[in-house]
């Protein structure tokens, strides 16, 4: 597959994973996502993800690409519970 269908992919597959809070906040008070949230949230996922096809598309060597994404998935997640939560206690912690 191409860069660009697989770039594609990633913005879809980041649209799909965000429509889960969007539907959530129609039905409970208990998700509570501005436009902001919405937008951290996309630009963590398709930049994680377009990292991933960009880095990937070099490297011949599967255990290498299972390390790549094990590393961006690990600072995918550390990111995103930094800004829900506060894990780790940045002044860009959650509310």
């Amino acid at each position: 597959m191409a860069i660009p269908k697989k770039m594609a992919c990633v913005g879809l597959g980041a649209a799909t994973i965000l429509l889960v809070p969007l539907i959530a906040m129609q039905f409970t008070d208990e998700v509570r996502w501005d436009w902001f949230d919405f937008l951290a949230a996309g630009m963590l996922l398709v930049v994680s993800g377009g990292s991933y096809v960009l880095l990937a598309n070099r490297m011949d060597n599967r255990v290498q690409k299972a390390v790549l994404a094990i590393a961006l998935g690990i600072g995918l997640l550390a990111v995103w519970m930094e800004l829900a939560v506060g894990v780790f206690g940045t002044p860009f912690a959650g509310r």
